[in-house]
């Protein structure tokens, strides 16, 4: 990754992938993985979540394949990732505290942003108090 900025990553709905692609931030690894994925009603859970981060109890096995997490790639800086999807995997958003890759939430078309359900903006809220805000 010498001279290369590291890349965003998107999980959403098609609508919200596709407009960050039409922005430039779709790309393809030498491993040919996207960074990004479009969640559509037949995406089960477990594919949201193979996608977001490798499962402890079912690690992929070595090789230049094994792994599509987004957690684990080292070309990629954040991870732009719907609320609602956020919500249905909370317990691997939250289970991340590494700075890099930065986890976003995002809205999209059908779920407003709700920052009550926010992790990173919750951990954030912590580290401050009222005082020093002022």
């Amino acid at each position: 990754m010498s001279g290369r900025g590291k890349l965003i990553a998107v999980v959403g709905d098609e609508d919200t992938v596709t407009g960050f692609l039409l922005g430039g931030v779709g790309e393809l690894d030498k491993h040919r993985k996207p960074n990004f994925l479009v969640v559509e009603k037949e995406t089960s859970l477990a594919e949201i979540e193979e996608t977001f981060r490798d499962h402890p109890r079912h690690p992929s096995p070595p090789g230049p394949f094994s792994s599509r997490s987004f957690l684990n790639r080292e070309d990629i800086g954040i991870i732009l990732i719907s609320q609602c999807l956020a919500e249905q995997i909370r317990h691997a958003v939250e289970a991340h505290t590494r700075p890099i890759p930065a986890i976003l939430e995002i809205p999209s078309k059908e779920h407003p942003y709700d920052p009550s359900k926010d992790s990173v903006l919750r951990r954030a809220r912590g580290l401050f108090s009222p005082e020093d805000l002022r």
